[in-house]
């Protein structure tokens, strides 16, 4: 984890700490609209049984969709920091030799 003086201090990243977190954040966000979006489509089925069904479906697909791209976009936070750790410690092995 990251002290309260690491925000000060430009040493150590604290994002890859916290996009966990936020990940976390965006998956239970993305799964309250989707239990909307189902209680919509249900609820729409009784003045139209084929538009509510639609509306059920699209936000079933909905939430997969949001999970998988919210996956993709935190992981690619992650690799970006990674690569950077290891840009950085090629930098410190160069300078060793």
């Amino acid at each position: 984890m990251f002290e309260f003086g690491d925000l000060f201090q430009w040493d150590r990243f604290i994002t890859p700490t916290i996009i966990k977190t936020f990940y976390w954040l965006v998956i239970a966000l993305i799964i309250l609209f989707g239990i909307s979006g189902i209680f919509s489509g249900l609820a729409a089925m009784a003045i139209s049984p084929f538009g509510g069904f639609i509306v059920l479906l699209s936000s079933i697909a909905g939430v997969v969709v949001g999970v998988v791209f919210s996956r993709i976009a935190a992981e690619f936070i992650l690799i970006v920091f990674r690569i950077n750790e290891h840009l950085g410690a090629i930098r410190e092995q160069g300078r060793m030799n």
